[in-house]
């Protein structure tokens, strides 16, 4: 079985690429990148916007499974002209795992039009790639990920990470008395998921006579093993750090609920998703799959380290 990964340049896209190319599996692994690709590795050129000019890597008779951590909206278009107008590169496909966003829930009632706009697209993104795998007969399955972080190789996150950042800055942060809740993802775990799903289309199950492969959601909402507030997020990932990091000497000072949004109100003038993004502090964005039960694993405390 041949993998193909896009967006390999990715926190989940490494650590994917380092979970399949464990003892564990027997998969040939294939890297697509827009940067030009070495000729002495398995890294080839790949552009969602051009997919005239993409060639597939490895056997042109191999079975193969697609894995993108690239954008979905980019990716939906590129498969459907693929489809359309080269179906012979295809030809090998037997499986789609891509990744998309809980933003494609989260946003979609969104007071600004930017925020509902985004949720749109990824909404739309999905149905494009689960119709052309269908009429491909292709199983398919999109992960809507929340929130995620952490550090895999070089690459980190740009969500947790950015408030570690505003910590280190700060002396003390305001925040609501009363916050939401959150279900954060380590790109770990996320790449996890993805080699087990890959799995399963590698080696599907049956059902007694019948010759497809258990039935499956096509789209997962997935987060992290714990569910926790907003607050105690934030408390956890400063007490995760080192304990000569600038960010552990930051003070959270709780503000009423009421006094802190009304604080913030005037941020909605000069930007709307800002205000928006601090309106989604005392929102519960959780009740997602976790992880574990997907891996058959017990549980992870927050945060799953490295943090990026």
């Amino acid at each position: 079985m041949e993998l193909h990964i896009f967006g390999a340049a990715t926190p989940s896209g490494e650590a994917f690429r380092q979970l399949a190319t464990s003892n564990r599996h027997n998969w040939r692994l294939h890297t697509y990148s827009r940067q030009p690709a070495d000729q002495h590795s398995n890294t080839h050129p790949a552009d969602f916007n051009h997919p005239a000019d993409f060639r597939p890597g490895g056997s042109p008779d191999g079975s193969g499974i697609w894995i993108s951590f690239g954008p979905i909206w980019l990716l939906a278009p590129f498969l459907e002209q693929l489809a359309a107008h080269h179906p012979e590169r295809l030809s090998g496909l037997c499986g789609l795992i891509a990744c998309s966003s809980s933003s494609a829930l989260t946003k979609r009632f969104a007071a600004n039009s930017f925020d509902r706009e985004l949720a749109a697209r990824l909404i739309g993104a999905e149905e494009l790639l689960i119709t052309t795998t269908r009429n491909l007969q292709v199983p398919c399955r999109i992960l809507r990920p929340t929130l995620i972080y952490g550090q895999v190789g070089p690459y980190g996150d740009r969500n947790l990470s950015r408030l570690v950042q505003l910590m280190r800055c700060l002396p003390f942060l305001p925040l609501p008395s009363e916050t939401g809740l959150r279900q954060p993802i380590h790109a770990l775990q996320l790449a996890n998921v993805a080699v087990t799903l890959a799995d399963q289309l590698a080696h599907p199950r049956v059902d007694g006579a019948a010759s497809e492969p258990l039935a499956t959601p096509d789209r997962i909402s997935l987060g992290g093993d714990i569910e926790l507030s907003y607050s105690a997020m934030i408390k956890a990932l400063q007490m995760a750090l080192p304990p000569g990091d600038p960010a552990r000497r930051c003070r959270f000072v709780p503000i009423p609920n009421r006094l802190f949004f009304s604080l913030a109100a005037p941020l909605q003038l000069c930007s709307p998703t800002a205000f928006e993004a601090l309106l989604r502090i005392g929102a519960d964005l959780a009740g997602f799959t976790p992880s574990h039960q997907l891996l058959g694993q017990p549980a992870q405390r927050f945060p799953v380290l490295p943090l990026a």
